[in-house]
This record gives structure tokens, sequence and C-alpha cells, in this order.
């Protein structure tokens, strides 16, 4: 094909591993130097969960609630003799960088982005309460029920909550690695509720000292197990006489998570008032504002109206407080505002405010299915249930994104292989695994797309470059962005890596990776460079067209999940690498792609995996391969100008 025609076919389409839990289980179980009291009925339950849920076949790796202050106080976890760091992952702060408000969340022309500030500032968090929770995904290699709930939308987060109705809900850790990977912290829950949960909460109340001792407890949790805080949620009377240790519990539990707990928060839900009554205020006001002082923020119930929003303004202004401490409920169910796919409009309610919001049961797209005659509870897996879950979800979320900011991915080098955390197969460099065994681990999950994806791309399950899922491009008409990024390359050097798939073999079927670059600091000229087949490269103003390397690349270059194969991989995939050079530093702002195919072609493309890496100059002439590209799209003064404004800067 032309490549003329093809560049101007593109001009106008673009209006860590964690250690095997087996091994690491057995030595930490048999190196104890004093058994448990309940050794004998643990090697019961052991080998039952082994055999029958856990491929770990160890409890002492599940997730289970606290029931009581008992358990409490005494740390009596079954994994009180593990270290969890070897199946928890820290939280990695530094993977993405600070949130912008998008006007076009996936039109990959649109570079407008809404900075974030102290005035404008709007979090999210994400209460995941899913039919009571400690379900199959309770265990550190969770179950074969691949079609179960999985959060992909991490880039909106702020704060995750895992949710339950027990005394001390202590997060599982596939949850803590999906949540943790994408740089979001998670919040365990402590509720008090009912005839049981008042008495629980008074036994803590009865002193100060009592109060100390459950807060030191509960950080200790938060530091075996490695998540960041608490909700607190107290829906039972409080006596009177007990309401300043109340106050005193939520502010020391604060104090105490903020200096012990890396990035440790707490957030109060309202429920009980100033004089111990239960009474939801559904606003922020004087009757719970005290809260709102000892935590790091309040979640608001769900059932606010319009008046419950001025009336919290003009609260948070006596305060003098910042508007995104407050999180206005929204349940996806529907109660007290509208829910379900309405769900936009009570959360442009929240954002017109200036309030952050708090999501409760977004696993209503999955859950909801049984009403359609979907079987939610196979546990094997459906793939019916897959495809309708997977379906209503993105277009759930599509809806809600033009309310949230979305954090950009900020830390090079850059991998992710698109895995959701489950799959029917397991494929590693595009080859199916003999096991055939399917699987659900959010431990598994790599890092996910920036915004939903919409009409563009689907997640397929059918072939997967690696994990257990692939892209399935939709969108052949314009090019759509992936990833927002804010990546660095001070030395203006790059390499590029991509795995993908076409099922058609002619050059009508094509498929590109594009990256929009911009000057540092302060962007002044977008360019956009093609990386697809090319034979020669073609550079023009504002967008280049590259070809991939054709020659060996030093190992130390080369993804070790991403091998430099100029045949094709396991089921048809390929790999391309690029290597390319601008004439002064540059900023990736997206990665997208554009695919292109004849109208009447009924062939598919996949991605299936993406490597971006900032190269050294000495690394750039190591490479010393035939198609190194140099990109000299800025001029001479333009980098002068950016000399004088990094000066200015680090004056």
């Amino acid at each position: 094909m032309d490549e003329q025609k093809v560049i101007d076919q593109h001009n106008a389409s673009l209006a860590v591993v964690l250690p095997l839990a087996e091994t690491l289980c057995q030595a930490t179980v048999e190196e104890e130097a004093v058994p448990a009291p309940d050794l004998a009925s643990d090697q019961q339950l052991c080998l039952f969960t082994g055999t029958n849920m856990s491929p770990c076949g160890c409890p002492k790796l599940e997730a289970e609630p606290i029931l009581n202050n008992r358990q409490l106080l005494g740390f009596q976890v079954r994994s009180h003799d593990i270290d969890w760091k070897l199946f928890v992952r820290p939280l990695d702060a530094q993977v993405r960088g600070e949130p912008v408000y998008l006007d076009r969340q996936s039109d990959f022309l649109s570079n407008y982005r809404r900075t974030v500030n102290r005035n404008n500032r709007r979090e999210l968090l994400v209460c995941h309460d899913m039919m009571g929770n400690y379900l199959a995904d309770r265990h550190y290699h969770s179950s074969r029920k691949y079609d179960d709930y999985r959060f992909m939308h991490w880039s909106a987060v702020d704060y995750f909550c895992y949710f339950s109705h027990n005394y001390v809900t202590i997060p599982p850790s596939g949850w803590l690695n999906a949540a943790h990977r994408h740089g979001v912290p998670v919040l365990g829950t402590y509720i008090a509720e009912g005839t049981a949960g008042s008495k629980l909460l008074h036994e803590v109340l009865a002193s100060v000292e009592s109060v100390q001792r459950t807060v030191i407890a509960m950080t200790r949790l938060c530091l075996h197990f490695g998540f960041e805080g608490w909700l607190v949620n107290v829906e039972c009377q409080v006596r009177t006489e007990a309401m300043p240790n109340l106050y005193l519990f939520v502010d020391e539990l604060r104090r105490v998570t903020e200096t012990q707990v890396p990035y440790g928060r707490v957030i109060w839900y309202d429920s009980v008032i100033n004089n111990g009554e239960l009474l939801w205020q559904n606003e922020l006001n004087e009757r719970n504002v005290q809260f709102f002082r000892a935590s790091h923020g309040t979640l608001i119930n769900y059932s606010w109206n319009d008046r419950s929003l001025a009336n919290s303004e003009a609260s948070i202004q006596r305060e003098k407080a910042a508007p995104h401490r407050l999180f206005m409920g929204l349940d996806v169910f529907g109660r007290g505002q509208l829910g379900r796919f309405r769900s936009a409009q009570t959360l442009a309610r929240i954002a017109a405010r200036g309030f952050s919001a708090g999501i409760f049961a977004p696993a209503w797209c999955f859950e909801t299915l049984q009403q359609f005659n979907y079987n939610i509870h196979d546990r094997n897996g459906d793939e019916s249930v897959n495809a309708a879950f997977l379906m209503r979800n993105e277009h759930w979320w599509a809806r809600l994104w033009p309310s949230l900011a979305t954090h950009p991915y900020h830390r090079l080098p850059f991998y992710t292989n698109f895995c959701v955390g489950s799959g029917r197969d397991s494929f590693e460099c595009g080859a199916r695994q003999r096991t055939g065994v399917p699987f659900f681990n959010l431990a598994r999950q790599s890092l996910q797309p920036s915004v939903p994806l919409g009409e563009n791309a689907e997640r397929s399950f059918d072939t997967a470059y690696a994990g257990g899922c692939a892209l399935r491009i939709i969108n052949y008409a314009r090019a759509f962005r992936l990833f927002l990024t804010e990546f660095q390359f001070p030395h203006g050097a790059l390499l590029l890596g991509y795995a993908y798939k076409i099922t058609a073999h002619d050059e009508r079927h094509a498929l590109d990776v594009v990256l929009r670059f911009c000057p540092p600091q302060k962007p002044m000229q977008d360019v956009y460079v093609f990386s697809g087949a090319y034979g020669e490269a073609v550079i023009k103003q504002g967008a280049c067209y590259i070809s991939s390397v054709n020659g060996a690349l030093p190992t130390s270059l080369v993804h070790e999940q991403l091998p430099l194969e100029h045949g094709a991989l396991g089921e048809n995939w390929r790999v391309r690498y690029y290597l390319a050079k601008f004439d002064g530093p540059v900023q990736l702002q997206d990665i997208g792609v554009l695919g292109r195919r004849p109208e009447e072609s009924a062939s598919e493309a996949y991605i299936g995996a993406i490597y971006v890496q900032s190269l050294q100059l000495d690394d750039w002439e190591k490479a010393q391969s035939s198609h190194n590209i140099n990109i000299p799209v800025y001029s001479e003064q333009l980098w002068q100008q950016h000399e004088i404004i990094e000066k200015d800067i680090t004056a």
C-alpha cells in the first residue's frame, strides 16, 4: 500500500513478581517456634483448602475479619506468624502523578487537561460492598471463577475501602496488590452496628486506656497486612458519657495512623451525632462536624438533597476546610439518589459543589446480572457472565468519567500486559499454557488503561499475549487514548516495545501505537509519533511515522516479558521495538492505538503488551540499530527557550 496514502489516512483519522505462596507458606508453617493452639484444626482446614478452594493450600493466607475485641487486642489472626510483606506489594506512590480533568477522555486529539489544584480538587473513595465480601477473593490465590467481579478503573480512585458488616474488616491480599500496583491506598473497615456492635464499641470506649489499646491494635493490623487505614462506621446508639472517648478514638486513630502507617488515612462515616444518637445527617453540620475535625475526611450518607449540599457547603466555609475532605455518598443501587446507569447525574451534582464522592457498591454491574438470568454463582465461571459484566462496567464508568479526575502514569519504565487478574487460560509470550485452568487472582492484575475503553476496544479472553486477556480493537476509524502519562525523557531518547496480533495477512490491515509528545514544563507544541510498519521513517510537522528496529538490541534494553522476535510467537503474536531520539528533552503525554482495516473486513487486531523506557545517551549509542530514528521536530530557538524556563525554575 502506498505509504503517503497511509500517512494521509492517519492525518485524517487523528480528528514485581511475588514469591510462590506454596513455598513460603510451607516454610513459615514448618519454622513456627510456638505451635498455635488450634494447629490440628488448622492442618485439617489447610488440607481441605488445598483440595477444595485455595491452590496455596494454607488457610493462613486467607483474609478473614476480626469478630470481637479479644481477637483484636490479642492479635488473634491465623496469619500472625506470616510475613505479609512477602505476599502484599507496598503502595507504589510513584507510579502515578497529580490528577487532571480531561475534557474528552478517549479522544487522542484532546490535549486539554485542566490542572487539579487546591481550589478545584475532588477525590473519589470507592467502597467495595459486594454480597457481604470475603467471597472467593479472600484467598491469596483466589479461585477458578474467572468471571468474578474485578475493579479496573484505578486511575480515577484516591481511596479504596474493602467493606463488610463484620466488626473489623481486613482487606484481602488480592485487592491490596491490585490497588497498590496502581498507587491507590486501601482502607479496612471498623463497624459497630446493632446490639452486638454496641457492646463491642462500649468496651473500647470504657476508658482512655482501652481506646489507646484499640488504636494500637488496629494500627498493628495495618502494618501486618499492609493496608493504609480505616473507614470508621458507628451505626449504633452511643451512651452520652462515652462520647468524649468516641471523639478521642477517632482522633487518636487518625493521629497514630498518619504517623505510623505509610500514607495512612482515617475516614469517618456520617452516622452518630454529638449527643450519641444514631441519626444520619446526610450533610455536614454542627451535629457531626467534630468527627470531621477529628478525621481526614467524612463520608456523608447517600440520602442527601440539594439543601444538604448547600448546608454542607456552608459548614465547610465556616470550618475553613478544603471541600474535597467531604465525600458525598452515591449508592449505585439507587438508595437515596439516582443510581444505576443514571449515577452520572448524581455525581455531577456532587462535583458542581466541589465535593468529593464516595461510591458504594460499584459491583452493582456484576451483582444485578442474575436479574437477567445470568448465573453469577458458577464456581468455574461463565463466559456470558464475563462478557456482560465487562460491557456494563465499561459503559457505567464511561458515563461517570467527565466528573472524575484522572491520575496519569508517572514513572518509567512502564509495562503492562493488560491482564485484569483473571482468565480462562494463562498465556506467556502468546502461548497458551498447558494447564488450561481458569484463574481469578487480583494479584496478577497489570496496569490498566487510564480511561474507560468505551466503544474503542474490549477485553478479549480468547487470546492474550501474557496473563489472561488482551485488548481487541473495535474502533478502526480513528486513534484513541489508552494511557494518560507524564513520562519525562530528559535526553529525548526512548525505547518503545509492544506485542500485537492481526488475524488478517495483508498490508491493508495494520496497527500502530501512537505517542503524543510535547516539551516539558510548558506544552507549546504537540508531535504525534506513529509506531507502525513503515519502510522508512517520515518526519513531518507535528507527526512522525517510524519503523521498528530491524536488528538486534542489547539484552539490557529488552523487557524480560517482551522478547524481540522477528518471527511470530505463540498463536501468531508478534513483538515490535522502536528507538527514537528527539533534539531535546520531551514529555510523553498520551499512549494510544490506531487500527486500520478495509470496511468490508472482519479481521481482528489485538494489543497484548506495551513497554516504554527512557534511555541514557550511551544506551542509545550502544543500540547500533539501522532503525534508530532522530526526530528534529523542535527548533533550536524553542529549546533555548526551554533552557531559560528550566533555569528560572531551578533558580
